[in-house]
């Protein structure tokens, strides 16, 4: 039933505008597309189909709405139109022209014509009759139009629409026809990897043909609106026009090809992290450590005593083997601790932490060189509290990490700029807390119900739950749990975890684990992940993370319960789940902190407290959900579950499942209330209420038990033949339909997108004309679909059940897919034919991010599962996610499989499932799925195949809304189906010979056939047809041609024992032929096409094939077309393929070169002697000449064979051509040592010149100078030359240069900046080291520019574009140089750009020469021999491990016969063919020079987490071990040394370069290798024996290398390019062929005298030889390459980079100079004399003994970064009163220092303990500090200040000017090096950090700095201290500087006579009358007793 509304036309509007308009039914509403621009009539011709449950009344009403739509503001209403359905609903059919009525229901002049038809349940309503919808067209034009456009879909096949359903469009589509006619040759691609149910489905009843395809209208109408007048084509798009032509009814889904899971396998991980350096640490005079902790592995650093800034330069690396989840959650934490020692652990200073995942989500998996900032976990108000520069990397199997080219790291760093942060994250972060809510959990499993539960119920005598649930919640390194609830399966906890960390945090996901709390042992019963960046948007219109309160569905181990889950991983979250397990309610929010908040408690500790209860229905209404399938077919049963009955049972939630199913929900289901039916979207007419509540329906889930049938040797079939099983269940959930609605749109559009961009890269890939106008369709269909999720998402918004999160990701979901639709529109104009693949990358964005809104964090109903059980043990599972199934009447909503037939294969769970296992299917069913709320099931069997009757249960018989419990079909067609099995292509090696024996087995329903057998072959030819008879499809024979079942085709290898091994499997849909239909073009018949075979994950090869299903008519098989071409008599019976299918061929000849054969591996431990070269190719070949000594020369002797070979004209159907490696054994017996397949010839197909591209006017002449400064006028001289121009341009050598050579010589004194360095000084370290600062430019500059190494890739693949791109980048490094140059002197010392002096350069390559130069492989190739099984991925057999040897040759193919003008050419020998000029392949002695110049992060091989490297060199037989020079314990070494080995090609020809770690006791340890094929390099064309330099010099540190000179090279290139020249002109110029190069023409020898010379116009025509027509190619430079270093027992990570080159010289030619001297700079030995004169402005820090005054002891105390233990300090200034200190003190240190590097070389034992001296490079810094001396307590710190001795600030004249800006840096102090000035007096200021951790200054210094070398410092001693010779006079300090307790007089004197002296005269006064009156006291009595007795 369904009521269709046909919106014809709105006419007299007012105005001009955009019009809409909306039509609502039922409360449905359906909005029309927007018309852009009308202005009376606005002609909108669309259909509206609202399907309708129940019986339209006669009173029901329809509304027309019309308004002036607008983008910004509101709709504006025009008018309304009303119509009441009666006369619809008795005639079925009206139309209508009516005048609309406005807002106050006043009527106006505004008129609209609309047709209504109802379609009523009894069918009243016939099959309309033709000219119904349609306008005008005839349907001719109509069905013509549509094949011209169906033939450009690839997979879409002409005139394929069934005869009843006609496409409804609109007139503009006549005007699209113009461009057309020469596009539908594209046809359908070659390459239809999987065209399965390429469109999206009608969900409609089974009359669904009569209906036109509507609501997907406005695509084609915006483009009708679009198109004007003959339009040019490419602006047309076709996906648009094609949207409904496409023909497929669609009643089937696309199955996945994809089997393996890949989640849960464990990788190769490995994490590096160097730890720099520490900066700004918070604390005084502290001895830092830096901890480094990756998940639970700890490594820390050395310590560095009493420094806030401390250097270490210390890698440590840390390997795993687990899953990437796993170990993508893994922290890694940076820690500085304080002081710690063998006894304590230290203080943690700070921390920092991030998670593996960020690190590898960052381009290239690593951060470089970025400073991390620390903050203290337990006091989180306290701020940063110092910086950690580090270098971090993830690296995982096969990933190669670009690590920027390690060079001397001078640069001063901007800490700020270089934070450890990913993109996007603010270098401010603020703390914030994360709160986590657990309210309840659901659906528990019934955890022991096993014996031990009948044994507890008998004791105890109640059965209680026997779960004890907890939470835990896992994020940023922390855990919490929640309280365990005893005993229950259905827990309440409403708590919540509370985290504190940094926001936004670094950490990508949090776990919830629901865990059983145990005795023995807790067990995870579930996991759920949240991902942060989900459920939050850093957007500026973003939000913080949120979610719920919403429910999150677990899933893991199946419910049956055992003692020991096998499965538990799955629980933990590992892998995915294979049943459901419970059900979790949780929020999350976060709050961001305010810390200066007082009250606020400082730790970083988790907290758990209560958390508010929410309410029951805060998720969402509880609504009834029903779930329906039928089983349609179940075949390919793995033969192990053959022999025992077999039922399938299907679960959702706990519903359904058979152990602890649910049959209701536990709470009361809601009631309904009267009312409630009409927010429902089904549109139900609640006077028609279901007969049943839904209470005595029982659910169906499993499938009755069926005994399974034989198929063939390897599957079983269940016999369902016509009656087909159903399931049904129902279940309760909270009704969050809308986020799945969300979901599915965005799906569907992600869909369409990824299907279009899939099929513009085929048409790439295959060059099928015009990818372009693909491309822009899918743009415009994504644009379309972007708009359409903004009007579909938009509805409702109201729901009280929408949590913050879903309002807001709405919020963001529409923002991005608006901007998306915009960015799409705009992409789609810039789309033109060079652009495709820059633009098709930016889609692939636009799809990935799709793909990632479409994931929705808060589930509402868990995932389908359906299980395979074989006496009552479940073997076999599939999962599909719910909203795939979910039921909507909107068509964009509907999940992708609802309603429709899919494929499923079963496959094993868990880790059963891994590797091999996992590929075999266990079973293949095709099922058919429902899923909706029980209010809308009316409708659930709307996509079944027609033709059946549905049986229901017993007791439901005359009830209709029962669902079957089975179907009967009673319509079946008869068919056969053919099979063409052409060819396979780059199968998998099965066998140890590195071959199989492939067949291939075709299943169809329930029939399988195999192709015959092809021994030892990868790329088998079957050219075998086969038949399938009788073959019986039940339904409906229209919807079987459109929609026919799939094919499956597996691929075997045939072993002779033992069962056949699996090679791969791929899918493939039938072309479909009724038995009316013509057998004729354009469809039949059918194209072979090549399908993707996959292997697990992994693809597996290709095959190519056709199919097709006839149709068997009433007339029997006579009616079929005839099976022509002869059955092949020698093979028997069997079939070829027919002649219109396979492929046209034409004669081709491949001619072969046989070169040689390389390191051949033994067979069967016999060595390889007489090896052949079997070359065959679709089943003609050629052997090559045996070669009869492999030992002595494994070079073949004829070079060059031919065969000739019938190929297809369509070069992508060639086969592959195949090489094969024998071993001739004695007595005619041939070994197979090993082969190789070149799958694709395309690149050695010949094509000859085509003679109309312009070739080089030899008239003209182009003259290209050369600078001795950059080579840039060159480039820019060839951009603005044309090809054929006449001009002859000449630029001398700049004049300017000349003129500056002569004032450099003059170099005055006030130019220091300008001096030319002296060349004694220079050294080939120079050279290097200004190459490498180049090499970094221009990398930044690549960067700045924006130009991508791949946009550069792609420049160069288009020819035109290669000289232009170079020019300008040049240019630009050119106009650089110019800047440097014209600095004047005057600002050149303060400009931070230092002035570089002019050195000659080489050139550095950061990667491996090879990838440079296309491996060299420019006329002769290598191919890798293979032997043995491709590894599967457990096996980790990688392809260097299969390789055997390799063959040397190449390939030329050609049709046959051969254009004249190559062998008209002078010179051509025929026996050489088309490989004209080849050089002999005779033995050759050559010398080979290796330079090793240094190695980079090497992985350490000690303990220690260092390695004492030394280099190896292998060759041939020699083997050179320099043991002797193993450098200790370093990871950077430099080497610095030559090797020569004297080799001869091509016996000797694979150089390896090996790292050895050196160790005392024991083998030393390989670190890594490289390996390099010299041989290639010899005979390249590029020139790679020795690289040309930049400039030639006869003496020096640029000493020309090559014994030939530039001019000999130059001859001998022309010579043997046949190229006219060298002609050396007058001095300075040269021409070649129509080339001029002119240059300097003098040179100077070493006494400097100028003799005339060629050889620099020579040179700088090799340096531009490329550009020489015909024979120009680049020449390999003077170069350092850098190369990976491979260890075999870590595949495919990197240990570390060498740079080495290697210079090659023939042994016949004249002999090489001495090797160059590269061996390392040894340090200059220099000694620095600091003189300490005085201090002042010292804090005081005692206070006085008597007097309380404050006072210090000062000393001064100084070292050498590095040296700490060699600390001087000068004598103690007591008693400063002040803060003035006088010293007078010398300190002396003696110490080893690198210019080129600016770093001080220590040497020194780490340990008592270690053998032998490490070297330490450390930056060269003077730290000083002030000191308050104390006798009986610890000194105490006073302040500090660290002078870099290359850049320091100058000191100040005078105490007073001195301040503490000057080392902040915060004014601008001219800085000064010592190196320089080597003498520098001055004031500098010292400053420590104060409580609130900032800088003060507690006091200044005065200092003299005197730097000498070694040997004026011998010449002239001085005394330490103020020692003899030249001592230091005594500072004349105060009379107050002593210690009191040594002159306690002194003291008293100066203390306290000064100070008191009146007041102590006072008190000796007092003392002294006291002392007489004591005294008269004391004698007085004596006295009077005296007088009184009158003695």
């Amino acid at each position: 039933m369904a009521l269709l509304v046909h919106l014809k036309t709105v006419s007299e509007l007012r105005g001009r505008g955009d019009r809409i308009a909306k039509v609502t039914f039922r409360g449905q509403s359906f909005y029309s597309r927007v018309l852009e621009n009308c202005e009376d009539v606005a002609d909108f011709d669309e259909t509206f189909r609202w399907p309708v449950a129940s019986n339209i009344d006669r009173t029901e009403m329809l509304e027309i709405q019309i308004f002036n739509y607008s983008k910004v503001f509101s709709n504006k209403l025009i008018g309304t139109f009303r119509m009441v359905l009666q006369k619809v609903v008795e005639e079925n059919h009206v139309e209508v022209t009516e005048t609309l009525i406005d807002d106050n229901n006043a009527i106006i002049k505004t008129r609209l014509c609309v047709e209504v038809r109802y379609q009523a349940t009894d069918g009243k309503v016939g099959s309309w009759d033709d000219g119904d919808f349609l306008g005008d067209e005839s349907l001719q034009e109509e069905e013509k139009d549509s094949q011209e456009t169906d033939g450009l879909l690839p997979g879409s096949r002409p005139s394929s629409r069934p005869p009843g359903e006609k496409s409804f469009r609109s007139k503009g589509r006549e005007k699209t026809k113009g461009g057309r006619d020469g596009e539908h040759k594209a046809g359908r691609s070659v390459f239809s990897a999987m065209k399965l149910g390429k469109n999206r489905p009608h969900k409609e009843d089974p009359q669904r043909q009569d209906e036109p395809a509507v609501l997907e209208m406005e695509d084609l109408d915006h483009l009708a609106i679009r198109l004007g007048d003959g339009l040019d084509p490419d602006s047309v798009s076709l996906a648009s026009v094609t949207a409904l032509t496409t023909n497929v009814s669609n009643k089937r889904s696309k199955p996945d090809i994809k089997m393996e899971p890949s989640a849960g396998r464990p990788m190769d991980y490995q994490v590096s992290i160097t730890v720099i350096e520490a900066r700004q640490l918070v604390g005084l005079n502290m001895d830092p450590v830096v901890c480094v902790e990756v998940g639970d592995d700890k490594k820390y650093t050395s310590m560095k005593e009493s420094t806030n800034c401390p250097y270490y330069n210390e890698y440590f690396v840390f390997d795993f083997h687990v899953s990437p989840d796993i170990m993508f959650d893994k922290i890694i934490k940076i820690s500085v601790i304080h002081s710690k020692n063998l006894l304590r652990s230290g203080t943690l200073v700070g921390s920092f932490k991030m998670d593996v995942g960020t690190v590898y989500a960052q381009p290239e998996h690593q951060f470089y060189h970025k400073w991390a900032i620390l903050s203290d976990p337990d006091d989180i108000s306290a701020g940063l509290k110092g910086y950690v520069k580090c270098d971090v990397a993830v690296v995982g199997k096969g990933d190669n990490i670009k690590t920027p080219h390690k060079a001397n790291e001078t640069e001063e760093d901007d800490i700020e700029g270089n934070l450890l942060l990913p993109e996007g994250v603010p270098a401010e972060r603020q703390w914030a807390r994360f709160y986590v809510k657990i309210y309840r959990a659901e659906g528990l499993p019934r955890m022991n119900t096993s014996l031990m539960a009948n044994v507890k119920k008998a004791f105890i005598g109640e059965n209680k739950d026997l779960v004890d649930p907890y939470v835990q919640v896992f994020f940023a390194g922390q855990k919490g749990k929640t309280s365990v609830q005893k005993s229950s399966y259905e827990p309440l906890w409403n708590e919540q975890v509370i985290f504190t960390d940094l926001f936004p945090p670094l950490c990508k996901r949090m776990k919830v684990q629901i865990r059983d709390s145990d005795k023995v042992n807790d067990v995870a019963i579930g996991t759920h992940f949240i991902d942060l960046r989900k459920i939050s948007n850093d957007g500026d219109r973003g939000f913080l993370p949120t979610l719920g309160p919403a429910w999150v569905n677990m899933y893991g181990s199946t419910r049956n319960y055992t003692l020991l889950d096998e499965h538990q991983d799955l629980n933990e979250g590992l892998g995915e789940g294979v049943s459901f397990r419970a059900r979790l309610m949780l929020a999350l929010a976060v709050e961001i902190l305010d810390t200066s908040n007082p009250e606020l408690t400082s730790s970083t500790e988790v907290q758990v407290e209560q958390a508010t209860p929410v309410s029951e229905s805060c998720t969402g209404k509880m609504e009834e959900f029903f779930l329906f399938g039928a089983f349609l077919e179940a075949s390919m049963i793995d033969r192990k579950n053959g022999d025992k009955p077999v039922t399938f049972e299907v679960t959702i939630g706990n519903y359904g499942n058979e152990v602890d199913g649910l049959s209701r929900p536990q709470r009361p289901r809601p009631r309904k209330e009267p009312g409630d039916e009409e927010e429902v979207d089904l549109i139900q007419n609640s006077s028609d209420d279901e007969g049943d509540d839904g209470g005595d329906l029982a659910s169906v889930s499993s499938t009755p038990p069926m005994r399974p049938q034989i198929t063939d040797r390897n599957y079983f079939h269940l016999p369902y033949l016509e009656r087909k099983p159903c399931i049904y269940i129902k279940s309760w959930w909270p009704d969050q339909r809308r986020r799945l609605y969300n979901a599915n749109i965005m799906d569907h559009i992600a869909d369409k997108l990824e299907e279009g961009l899939n099929d513009v890269q085929e048409m790439i890939k295959t060059e099928k004309s015009y990818p372009e106008r693909r491309l822009r369709g899918v743009l415009e269909e994504l644009s379309c679909g972007c708009h359409r999720f903004l009007s579909l998402a938009d509805k409702d918004q109201g729901h009280s059940s929408c949590t913050r999160l879903d309002r807001e990701r709405l919020k963001s979901c529409m923002r991005e897919l608006e901007s998306m639709g915009q960015q799409a529109r705009s992409l789609r104009a810039q789309v033109k034919r060079h652009t495709v693949r820059d633009k098709l990358r930016l889609c692939q964005n636009f799809l990935q991010k799709l793909r990632f809104l479409a994931d929705e964090p808060q589930h509402s109903i868990p995932d389908v599962f359906v299980w395979m059980m074989s006496s009552n043990k479940r073997v076999a599972y599939a999962r599909v996610p719910s909203k795939d199934l979910l039921f909507s009447i909107v068509e964009e909503e509907l999940g992708k499989d609802c309603a429709k037939v899919k494929t499923l294969f079963l496959k094993l769970p868990g880790k059963r499932g891994f590797g091999s296992a996992g590929w075999t299917v266990q079973a293949k069913l095709e099922l058919y799925l429902w899923l909706g709320l029980s209010k809308q099931r009316k409708d659930f069997l709307c996509g079944l195949p027609c033709g059946f009757e549905e049986v229901k249960a017993a007791q439901g018989l005359g009830l209709h809304p029962f669902p079957p419990i089975s179907l009967v079909y009673t319509k079946k067609q008869a068919f056969q189906l053919r099979a063409h099995m052409y060819q396979a292509r780059s199968l998998f090696a099965a066998d140890s010979s590195g071959l199989s024996d492939p067949f291939a087995r075709v299943f169809f329903i329930n029939q399988s056939q195999c192709t015959e057998v092809l021994n030892e072959t990868l790329c088998p030819t079957w050219d075998q047809m086969l038949v399938f008879d009788n073959l019986e499809l039940y339904g409906e024979a229209q919807e079987l041609r459109d929609d026919p079942p799939i094919i499956v085709i597996e691929i075997y290898d045939q072993d002779s024992m033992g069962k056949a091994d699996f090679m791969g499997r791929t899918f493939a849909k039938p072309l479909v032929k009724m038995a009316d239909e013509a057998y004729c073009p354009p469809r039949f018949p059918p194209q072979l096409e090549y399908y993707q075979i996959y292997r697990g994950n992994a693809t597996a090869g290709d095959l190519l094939a056709a199919f097709e299903l006839l149709q068997i008519g009433p007339a029997g098989k006579a009616d079929l077309p005839p099976i022509n071409g002869p059955v092949d008599v020698d093979r028997g019976p069997i079939m070829p393929v027919p002649v219109g299918i396979r492929p046209v061929l034409s004669k081709y000849r491949v001619e072969v070169l046989f070169w040689g054969l390389r390191d051949l591996k033994r067979v069967n431990l016999a060595q390889v002697d007489r090896p052949r070269v079997d070359i065959e190719c679709a089943g003609k070949g050629v052997q090559s000449s045996l070669i009869h000594n492999y030992k002595k020369n494994p070079n073949f002797n004829t070079l060059v064979k031919w065969f000739e070979v019938d190929l297809p004209e369509n070069e992508l159907l060639h086969p592959p051509l195949n090489i094969r490696v024998v071993d001739c054994r004695a007595f005619g017996r041939y070994t197979l040592v090993g082969s190789h397949a070149v799958s694709s010839l395309r690149r050695f197909i010949y094509r000859p010149r085509d003679g109309s591209a312009p070739s080089w006017n030899s008239t003209g002449e182009v003259v290209v100078s050369m600078e001795p400064e950059v080579p840039i006028k060159k480039l820019e001289t060839m951009v603005k030359l044309d090809a054929t121009s006449d001009a002859i341009i000449k630029v001398d050598v700049a004049e300017e240069e000349k003129k500056k050579k002569k004032k450099k010589k003059k170099g005055t004194a006030e130019e220091p900046e300008e001096e030319e360095p002296d060349e004694s000084m220079l050294d080939w370290w120079s050279k290097y080291f200004a190459s490498i600062d180049t090499m970094k430019e221009q990398l930044r500059q690549q960067e700045v520019s924006g130009i991508d190494v791949e946009d550069k890739e792609e420049m160069d693949s288009s020819e035109g574009l290669k000289g232009p791109m170079k020019g300008k980048e040049k240019a630009r490094a050119a106009k650089e140089e110019k800047k440097k140059r014209t600095q004047g002197p005057g600002q050149g010392s303060e400009a931070p750009e230092k002035k570089k002096p002019k050195i000659d350069e080489l050139k550095v390559y950061p990667k491996e020469l090879e990838s440079e130069f296309d491996n060299f492989e420019d006329w002769l190739h290598t191919f890798n021999l293979l032997r043995g099984k491709t590894g599967d991925d457990e096996d980790g057999s990688t392809e260097e491990e299969r390789t055997v040897g390799r063959f040397k040759g190449s390939l030329c193919v050609y049709k046959v016969p051969l254009p004249e003008d190559v062998s008209r050419e002078a010179g051509y020998d025929p026996t050489y063919g088309m490989f004209q000029g080849i050089p002999s392949n005779d033995p050759i002695n050559v010398l080979v020079r290796i330079y090793v110049v240094r190695a980079t992060d090497l992985h350490p091989a000690d303990i220690n987490g260092k390695a004492d490297p030394y280099i190896a060199v292998r060759l041939g037989k020699t083997d050179i071990r320099d043991k002797e020079n193993y450098i200790s314990k370093q990871l950077n070494p430099v080497f610095g040394k030559s090797f020569d080995i004297e080799a001869s090609f091509p016996m000797e020809s694979m150089l390896t370069v090996a790292v050895y770690d050196w160790d005392l006791v024991g083998t030393d340890d390989l670190i890594g290798e490289t390996k390099i094929d010299l041989e290639n390099r010899f005979y390249s064309k590029h020139r790679a024996t020795c690289g040309i330099a930049h400039t030639y010099s006869i003496h020096g540190y640029n000493i020309w290398r090559d014994p030939m000179k530039p001019s000999q090279i130059l001859t001998r290139l022309c010579k043997e390019g046949k190229v006219d020249g060298p002609h050396f002109g007058p001095p300075g110029r040269v021409k070649v062929a129509n080339h001029v190069f002119t240059g300097p023409s003098e040179i100077e020898d070493e006494n400097g005298q100028r003799k005339p010379t060629d050889e620099h116009v020579a040179l700088s025509a090799l340096r531009h030889w490329e550009d020489i027509p015909r024979v120009g190619c680049r020449l390999v430079p003077e170069h350092v390459e850098t190369r990976p270093l491979l260890n075999p027992d870590k595949p495919g990570i990197e240990q570390g980079r060498l740079e080495l080159w290697v210079d090659m010289f023939p042994m016949d030619m004249p002999a090489p100079g001495t090797p160059l001297d590269i061996s390392p700079r040894k340090p200059k030995k220099y000694e620095l004399r600091v003189i300490v004169w005085n201090t002042d402005e010292v804090v005081l820090e005692d206070d006085d003994f008597f007097t309380g005054e404050k006072s210090s002891d000062i000393f001064v105390r100084g070292w050498l970064k590095g040296q700490q233990e060699d600390k001087q300090d000068t004598d103690v200034h007591y008693h400063s009163l002040t803060g003035e200190g006088n010293f007078n003190w010398r300190y002396l240190f003696p110490f080893d220092y690198l210019a080129a590097e600016e770093k001080i070389v220590i040497s020194k034992k780490e340990s008592m303990f270690s053998w032998d001296e490490t070297e330490y490079k450390i930056p060269a810094r003077l730290t000083l500090q002030i000191w308050d001396a104390d006798h009986f307590s610890a000194d105490d710190f006073l302040g500090a200040i660290e002078l870099d001795l290359n850049r320091f600030p100058r000191g100040a004249k005078t105490a007073k000017q001195c301040t503490m800006e000057m080392a902040t840096g915060e004014v601008d102090v001219p800085l000064v090096s010592i190196f320089k000035q080597k003498r520098v007096k001055g004031w500098w200021p010292l400053l420590a950090r104060n409580e609130n951790d900032e800088f003060e200054l507690t006091g200044k210094v005065e200092a003299e700095l005197h730097l000498l070398t070694a040997e004026e410092a011998e010449k002239n001693p001085v005394g330490l201290a103020r020692n003899e010779p030249d001592p230091l006079e005594k500072p004349n300090r105060p009379d107050t500087s002593f210690i009191w307790f040594l002159n306690p007089l002194k003291s008293a004197r100066y203390f306290l006579w000064h100070t008191y002296r009146w007041l102590l005269l006072k008190l000796l006064l007092l003392l002294l009358l006291l002392l007489l009156l004591a005294l008269f006291l004391y004698s007085v009595p004596g006295y009077l007793a005296k007088k009184i007795l009158g003695a």
